[in-house]
């Protein structure tokens, strides 16, 4: 893997900032605040402090959409390969005996009861039959 430093900075220049990112983290290998981050990117790329107040906010949506960051307790990033998930089922005694009493109980059965001989949209007609359009002049003068 490249380093930042052996990048020229045309190549910098063209590189995403999920991209840039990814290696300053990978460097680091340490978890970074967003601003800390963004900061060190802002450094490489050397833009100034009213660029990095006006892009923090883009580079935020771009971490948070991208699948290779991790957002941490206490706003830290960090690669998301470097994390394992954990997930952790609970069982409650509760949930598992009402899911058993559903199964048990026989199925309802639901009748149809529509009618075809009935026809609703005759008797929205009816509703509107009575109704008049006026315009803002008509209404005025109402």
């Amino acid at each position: 893997m490249k380093k930042l430093k052996d990048i020229s900075k045309e190549e910098l220049e063209l590189m995403s900032y999920d991209d840039l990112a990814y290696l300053v983290l990978k460097e680091k290998n340490k978890k970074m605040k967003i601003n800390d981050l963004f900061k060190q990117i802002c450094e490489v790329l050397q833009l100034s402090e009213e660029e990095y107040e006006d892009k923090i906010a883009d580079f935020f949506e771009i971490l948070t959409t991208d699948k290779r960051f991790i957002l941490l307790a206490n706003g830290f990033w960090d690669l998301k390969d470097k994390h394992s998930e954990k997930v952790i089922i609970e069982e409650d005694e509760e949930e598992e005996e009402e899911y058993e009493e559903i199964i048990d109980e026989e199925p309802e059965i639901i009748e149809d009861n529509y009618d075809d001989e009935t026809d609703d949209d005759d008797k929205d007609d009816d509703d509107i039959k009575d109704l008049v359009i006026i315009d803002d002049e008509d209404e005025n003068e109402l």
